[in-house]
């Protein structure tokens, strides 16, 4: 089932979501929901925030970016079989020199800003099974992992933007938060309560 997308300045995007057990009700249901909402939208990930939920749970597919003929192929290899299930995520460590990305949000429809993170990064979490890994992580992939991460941690990539960038794009984030904007996936907007 297809779920509405939450859109920016509704409270649930500002919230440190919380970790859940494995007898979290339907967990199983609501993973494919996501999925199913996250290939509607064109996303590379999503976070329950983003469907409303303060969880500490978020996906990743970015196969979409094994195409960019501007990666190694080494990283396309990597990107092209990464769909993943994160519960209840810890990132342990960033590290390097930060590098600049655009990047943009399903909760942020037509915002796009190139974002500063860390290249490399260590993640401690827990698949659909609950089993627990830990695992390395840099590049794209660390990128889309730290931009979902955000979004459990009730960060928005729009934070990370200098003070001018901020002032440049504050009439859109009001448009988006208040529901007048044009987009072609379901969205809850924070001054409507209800999706169109």
């Amino acid at each position: 089932m297809i779920l509405p997308i939450v859109a920016y300045g509704d409270p649930v995007l500002r919230k440190k979501a919380k970790e859940i057990e494995e007898d979290y009700p339907n967990l199983k249901e609501l993973i494919e929901n996501m999925w199913e909402t996250m290939y509607e939208a064109y996303g590379v990930g999503l976070a329950a925030p983003q469907i409303g939920l303060p969880i500490r749970l978020f996906i990743i597919d970015p196969t979409a970016f094994s195409e960019d003929e501007s990666l190694e192929e080494s990283e396309k290899a990597v990107l092209k079989d990464l769909k993943k299930v994160f519960i209840n995520a810890e990132i342990i460590s960033e590290e390097g020199e930060e590098w600049a990305f655009n990047e943009g949000c399903l909760s942020i429809p037509d915002v796009r800003e190139d974002v500063f993170r860390k290249p490399k990064i260590t993640i401690e979490y827990q698949d659909e099974n609950f089993d627990t890994h830990r695992e390395v992580y840099e590049g794209v992939a660390a990128r889309v992992i730290q931009h979902e991460y955000d979004h459990i941690e009730g960060i928005l990539f729009t934070d990370k933007l200098s003070s001018l960038k901020k002032r440049l794009i504050k009439g859109k984030l009001s448009n988006i938060s208040k529901g007048k904007i044009q987009c072609d996936y379901r969205m809850r907007f924070p001054a409507m309560k209800k999706g169109r």
